[in-house]
């Protein structure tokens, strides 16, 4: 079983040690004003906890007694989600007498997303939230060869959204939003990305009275022709012939789309999990768990604890064969 509650969900999915997922029920946090406060993620997390877990069991068809392995989200995130599953995890793990992992979170994005897709050592577009990476292998951990350099585009999406009204998540509704072009910054920086100025210059413009779907959609357009071109870049210099896309904003069917074209146009292969498993979700932290157990990554308890800036090229990893 694997416990998420990096962010604004928590869930809980139970897979097999082949890698079928039995159960993914996760209960997500929303505000009505946009935005995630952590005393208020903590509550949420809390109350829906044991009710989560309760259905993912359910639907695997399995008990608690029969989980081999409990593993749970150790970080990046924010530490009062954090701090909810891990302590959910602990007592599960002291009660049963179960193995606790703790997984980093990046990681089990790319490694559920390589197990569903048989993706074998892709070039990784991980766009979320609070992270927007590319990231490879490079034969002994997974390393970041650009990332943003301040704000996630999932972030930049949201903050967009909160200043038009818009309720947390905002992302999905700004992906319907068209309008006509503006222009926008549109900073690249190497293999490095900046979402910062562009948010900035779209939400002054909403200020100064520009229509809204004008600058909503010429900041989607900026933002995911700016995170594929990285994408790009780390294809042609890697030389690999495997895109991989994850993370929250991979459900974006015009991100999907762009990344797409150009990899077709590179005649390179996209690979993209089914939607469910793109957002943060507990199955991908129990198969990742699964992983970690089998090269000896099992938690002492009394020793176990979140990381809230834990990045995933600080994880040693072999390239596991899916």
């Amino acid at each position: 079983m694997g416990i998420e509650s990096t962010a604004h969900t928590f869930g809980a999915g139970v897979v097999s040690s082949g890698g079928e997922v039995l159960s993914n029920v996760w209960d997500s946090y929303r505000s009505p004003t946009g935005g995630m406060k952590p005393h208020e993620l903590a509550e949420h997390h809390s109350r829906v906890a044991i009710e989560v877990i309760r259905e993912a069991l359910e639907e695997a068809g399995t008990g608690i007694e029969d989980v081999s392995i409990v593993g749970y989200s150790r970080g990046p995130g924010i530490g009062q989600a954090l701090l909810v599953g891990a302590f959910v995890a602990r007592s599960l793990a002291l009660r049963y007498g179960k193995p606790l992992v703790g997984v980093n979170h990046p990681l089990a994005h790319v490694e559920i997303g390589r197990k569903v897709t048989g993706s074998r050592d892709p070039v990784v577009l991980y766009v979320s939230g609070g992270n927007t990476q590319v990231i490879t292998h490079n034969g002994r951990r997974y390393v970041v060869l650009g990332e943003t350099l301040d704000i996630g585009l999932g972030n930049a999406q949201d903050k967009l959204g909160r200043e038009i009204g818009l309720a947390f998540p905002a992302g999905p509704k700004l992906d319907g939003m068209r309008g006509r072009w503006i222009e926008l910054p549109y900073t690249v920086k190497g293999m490095d990305l900046s979402f910062s100025g562009l948010l900035t210059e779209a939400l002054r413009r909403i200020r100064a009275g520009e229509r809204i779907e004008d600058v909503v959609w010429s900041f989607m357009e900026v933002a995911f022709s700016m995170t594929v071109e990285v994408a790009e870049r780390a294809l042609a210099l890697s030389g690999k012939g495997e895109l991989l896309l994850v993370g929250g904003v991979a459900a974006s069917p015009r991100l999907r789309e762009k990344a797409e074209i150009m990899c077709r146009e590179r005649g390179v292969e996209l690979k993209v999990p089914p939607v469910e498993l793109v957002r943060d979700n507990g199955a991908m932290i129990a198969w990742t768990a699964i992983l970690s157990y089998r090269i000896g990554r099992a938690d002492v308890i009394d020793e176990s604890s979140i990381r809230p800036q834990w990045r995933i090229d600080e994880v040693e990893w072999p390239l596991i064969e899916v």
